[in-house]
């Protein structure tokens, strides 16, 4: 049985339409000491950057946490059905009555992994860490473990 190839990530037949993705998880999956429910929503991108598909989007926690981020993501498709997805995005962060990052200014680094489903819909399990890189005064950092069902901008809208 031959091994899976990945597909390049800058491959020009690249069909994926922009999407709207939910997700919902858990805040502080790691240390625990300040967990809660993460509610997320995220547009992304068809459009290319090279590699790149712009991304924006949000999460609340179930302790008034709330997050608003804009970055980059990058499709790795192996075979038709399984894609990986790496992503960056700098945001603001208000922690609520939740965990204190330490400072507003937040960078949220993330990957995915997602089946593929025929009509362009994924449905994926992502790991990511939020951090403000040590520039304030602590950096307690914070990981997050989410799954999200994204579907196509042409799927909402009954195209």
């Amino acid at each position: 049985m031959a091994a899976p190839v990945a597909a390049r990530a800058d491959d020009e037949a690249d069909p994926e339409p922009d999407a709207l993705a939910f997700g919902l998880g858990y805040f502080d999956i790691i240390k625990q000491r300040d967990g809660a429910a993460i509610l997320n929503l995220e547009y992304r991108s068809d459009k290319k950057l090279w590699v790149f598909k712009p991304m924006f989007g949000m999460f609340a926690t179930s302790e008034g946490g709330f997050y608003g981020y804009a970055g980059i993501r990058m499709d790795v498709y192996f075979g038709n059905r399984f894609v990986f997805t790496p992503s960056f995005a700098p945001g603001f962060y208000h922690d609520g009555n939740g965990k204190d990052l330490g400072l507003e200014v937040e960078f949220r680094s993330s990957v995915e992994v997602a089946y593929r489903f025929d009509n362009y819909s994924r449905l994926s399990l992502g790991l990511a860490h939020l951090s403000n890189a040590s520039l304030g005064d602590k950096n307690p950092g914070v990981e997050t473990l989410t799954l999200t069902y994204s579907v196509p901008f042409s799927k909402l809208l009954g195209d």
